[in-house]
């Protein structure tokens, strides 16, 4: 049976072992609820049979666009091994449990950082944004960081994944798989 998230691993582990920067970094396409698209560079923080898994603060663009319309797609461009791979789907946020583990994880700078920031939302002056972390820090001297209410995550549970492949003379390969269910199969596409 066709698995692409085996696939996936494969490729993942060979960009983590190639690529100089990010291997993890992947756009993000969304629409808002008016299909006005946007696309952005988001990390790439789990993948499994369940999705590709990404954190955001829930108030930015990306997480008002995903509220509203629950649906993006995912790329990966790993230019060292000339390869790509494209996920389609719907979008589902991850647990409070998941979302707390992986802001406990994350550095004290960029929790205090998701904290201070409005994401997505107009800035007066670099100095508003250090005075706001400042006060964080403050804040928070001495304890634990929090996961704020306003950042969690989300996770696309792919219906569709493409893995393409460079070849000489744009004569490239296309791997298409598509949910079927209880399984994937498995197809080519013309490059």
């Amino acid at each position: 049976m066709a698995d692409p998230f085996a696939l996936f691993d494969t490729w993942f582990a060979q960009a983590r072992a190639a690529e100089v920067n990010d291997p993890e970094a992947m756009a993000l396409a969304t629409a808002d609820a008016y299909g006005l698209p946007s696309v952005r560079m988001v990390l790439l923080k789990g993948h499994g049979p369940g999705g590709f898994t990404f954190y955001t603060n829930e108030q930015s663009a990306k997480g008002q666009q995903l509220s509203a319309n629950p649906q993006a797609a995912l790329l990966f461009h790993w230019k060292s091994l000339r390869r790509q791979v494209r996920a389609e789907g719907a979008v589902e946020r991850v647990s409070d449990v998941e979302a707390d583990a992986y802001f406990a994880s994350r550095g004290r700078e960029s929790q205090l950082g998701a904290w201070a920031s409005d994401q997505s939302r107009p800035l007066d002056n670099r100095e508003t944004f250090e005075r706001r972390f400042a006060e964080m820090q403050a804040h928070f001297e001495g304890g634990d960081v929090p996961r704020p209410p306003h950042w969690g995550g989300f996770r696309l549970v792919p219906e569709r994944i493409e893995f393409w492949s460079d070849r000489p003379h744009r004569l490239h390969e296309r791997r298409l798989f598509t949910s079927s269910g209880d399984g994937w199969s498995e197809g080519l596409l013309y490059p």
